[in-house]
């Protein structure tokens, strides 16, 4: 069974924030229209990424699905076309077996990369990735 969950609010204030009203404001990915092939993902964390600079940014979300299936995380196409900003590693993959591990409770977080000219800025809860479910098999 595919789904998103927030992590724990434990987990939360590990990472981000003791902000519970923050936590609480976290939306789980969905598809923007029925067609749509992949889940959008929102930042939970703000930054601006300068040109030749990165920076990960929170999700405070996790996945559970089938262990045949993989997730791969995509950077929006409109941040490449508009900035040349990329994923830092081109294509996140996520295993089922990330899911509740004992290090991060497989809280899912997005590394951009800034090969363009200009600033790109994150705000809490702007779109940040698109996450695709595909079998494995």
């Amino acid at each position: 069974m595919r789904k998103f969950e927030k992590i724990s609010f434990k987990q939360f204030k590990k990472e981000i924030s003791e902000d519970k009203k923050l936590y609480e404001s976290i939306s789980l990915p969905q598809r923007s229209t029925k067609h749509s092939a992949g889940y959008d993902i929102k930042s939970m964390t703000r930054g601006i990424i300068k040109p030749g600079e990165s920076m990960v940014f929170n999700t405070g979300i996790k996945s559970c699905f089938n262990e045949d299936e993989v997730l791969y995380i995509f950077p929006r196409s409109s941040f490449g076309y508009k900035y040349d900003v990329t994923l830092s590693n081109c294509v996140g993959l996520i295993d089922s077996d990330y899911y509740n591990n004992e290090d991060n409770e497989g809280h899912i977080k997005v590394k951009l990369i800034n090969h363009g000219s200009k600033d790109l800025e994150i705000n809490i809860g702007d779109r940040i990735a698109q996450g695709m479910f595909i079998s494995n098999n």
